[in-house]
Parts: C-alpha cells; sequence; structure tokens
C-alpha cells in the first residue's frame, strides 16, 4: 500500500505542480534538522553530532554548501549560497522529486533525503538520523506502543520513497 499511495501523490501532487513540491522541499532545506542541536544532555549532543554531521559533510564536500549551526530551536538564517547548492541537487524528474519530498517531510529533513537520493545515505541509516532525539527520549521516559506502530508504519512509507529513488531515473 505505501508504494500504491506514494504513486498515487506523485500523479495527483507532483506531474502537473513540480515547481511547488520543489519549493516546499526548498523550505525544509532553509531550517532542516540536523541545522538545530540539543544545548544537552552531553549524550544527546554527540549522538546528534554522529548521525547529522556525516550529512553536513557530505553536503560542503559533494555540494560545496556550508550550513550555520544552533543550538536550540531559534530560527537561523542559512546562507542564500549554501541554500542554492543544496537546491540544486532536488531531483527534476516528477517521480523522483515525489518520493524526495516524501522522505523529507518523513524525516524532517531535506539534506537527508537529498543525501539518500545521492547515495551518500542508505534507507536505514536516514531513518536513525531523523528519529535520534525521539530514541533518546524513549531511553529515558519509555517506549510508546503506539507511537513505535506509527513509526513503523511512516517507515514503509520511506522505503517505498526509497524505491522509486532507486528504480526512477
Amino acid at each position: 500500500m505505501p508504494l500504491t499511495r506514494l504513486a498515487n501523490s506523485i500523479i495527483d501532487g507532483v506531474i502537473d505542480s513540480p515547481s511547488l513540491v520543489r519549493l516546499d522541499v526548498e523550505r525544509y532545506l532553509a531550517c532542516d534538522l540536523v541545522f538545530y542541536r540539543a544545548p544537552g544532555p552531553a549524550g544527546l549532543v554527540t549522538r546528534q553530532g554522529h548521525a547529522w554531521d556525516p550529512v553536513l559533510a557530505w553536503a560542503r564536500e559533494t555540494l560545496g554548501a556550508r550550513f550555520v549551526l544552533a543550538e536550540g530551536i531559534a530560527f537561523v538564517e542559512q546562507p542564500a549560497q549554501a541554500l542554492l547548492a543544496a537546491s540544486s541537487a532536488i531531483p527534476p524528474h516528477p517521480w523522483r522529486l515525489g518520493a524526495l519530498h516524501s522522505i523529507t517531510t518523513l524525516t524532517g529533513s531535506a539534506l537527508m533525503a537529498i543525501a539518500l537520493a545521492g547515495g551518500a545515505l542508505s534507507v536505514d541509516a536516514a531513518w536513525s538520523a531523523a528519529h535520534v532525539d525521539e530514541d533518546w527520549n524513549m531511553e529515558f521516559w519509555s517506549r510508546d506502543e503506539l507511537a513505535l506502530e506509527r513509526r513503523a508504519a511512516r517507515f514503509a512509507e520511506m522505503q517505498a520513497a526509497a524505491t522509486v529513488l532507486e528504480t526512477v531515473n
């Protein structure tokens, strides 16, 4: 079902309006998850760095995009040159664009989605990186079975989108 749902979404919402979908991905890029780091505790800061720094290094080395990091959740404006460089990696093909958009919304990170599309991240690594904070909280406050069921359903959607990225050129 996730693949069918994604296909219908792309047919209905991307093929006729790719510029709007691209713009939505660019909006995520301007305030990407990987830019905003926790001030503490040290263990969470370390996990975020371990999961997110490779994505930023890939963007810097491969795309020439240097982003600004922030501690906390206050918005930080990103350099226009970095945004333009990363935006250039958003695929124009409607099926790949739709899959990338899906991954972006599922992870909260356009950079992770672009890195996955570029072969720099695996599906599992991107999914894990997107859930660093949630996993940290579960270790301390326990697991919520309903939330984990929802997360599993969302992961199936992530896998469907990754399948589209892998099969459509």
